[in-house]
């Protein structure tokens, strides 16, 4: 197995663990692995063939269109849209758009749900996930900080069970269930209370009470259920 990412896994997990306001590392090593593809598709990767087939035929998604173009690199994005549309544009050039021509209608649905960097970005998450439950399995350093995460997103925590389940053997899968459990449900619980805490400060009767630890529970709710890509900790 390819273990590229050991390093920057343990690198994120000790954040992490070391400082709890830096919330799920997993979500920390995928916003990594997004800020890596916009550098390299901006920079380096820009003129290379191989990458400007992909990127001509995939085009890029809204919410990545919007980041590159915040970088301001606006030759850069001029370059890659210019051969991108001309492609489009050959796909499409004999097939009226305003009738029912198959092929020009699934060219342009193809283009609504595909993008090469959320492409890239899958495929390194998943090699990053493989390489997170091989340190899990392997190194008893790693168990342990993993226990110290101040938690686990659910979609994340959804990934590692579901790659922990393929590649560990059941007693070494059961450990790592009531491991990833041990870090999920106590921050679960306290999410719970603290999104019902500040549900009640909205009620007169509680004005006087302190908000404690609930000012920012939606916040961190949505985190928590949906991961915390293009979110800013705060």
């Amino acid at each position: 197995m390819n273990q590229i990412y050991t390093i920057p896994i343990n690198e994120h997990f000790d954040m992490s663990r070391d400082d709890h306001s830096c919330g799920c590392p997993v979500c920390s090593l995928l916003r990594m692995l997004e800020e890596n593809e916009l550098e390299l598709i901006l920079g380096a990767s820009m003129m290379e063939p191989d990458v400007r087939i992909q990127t001509n035929k995939l085009g890029f998604c809204a919410t990545h269109s919007n980041m590159m173009f915040e970088r301001k690199n606006r030759l850069g994005m001029a370059l890659t849209l210019e051969s991108h549309l001309a492609e489009i544009r050959r796909d499409i050039a004999d097939k009226p758009l305003l009738v029912t021509g198959y092929p020009a209608r699934a060219r342009l649905a193809e283009l609504e749900e595909s993008c090469y960097v959320c492409g890239r970005i899958n495929a390194n998450f998943t090699l990053l996930i493989d390489n997170l439950i091989y340190l899990w399995g392997t190194d008893e350093a790693f168990r342990e900080k993993f226990s110290a995460q101040p938690y686990f997103c659910l979609p994340h925590s959804r990934a590692m069970l579901e790659v922990a389940k393929a590649k560990l053997s059941k007693k070494s899968y059961g450990e790592f269930s009531k491991a990833a459990q041990a870090v999920v449900l106590p921050y679960f619980d306290s999410l719970c209370e603290d999104v019902s805490w500040f549900c009640k400060k909205f009620d007169y009767r509680y004005d006087d009470e302190p908000w404690g630890n609930s000012k920012d529970a939606v916040e961190r709710a949505m985190k928590f259920l949906r991961s915390d890509l293009h979110r800013k900790n705060k």
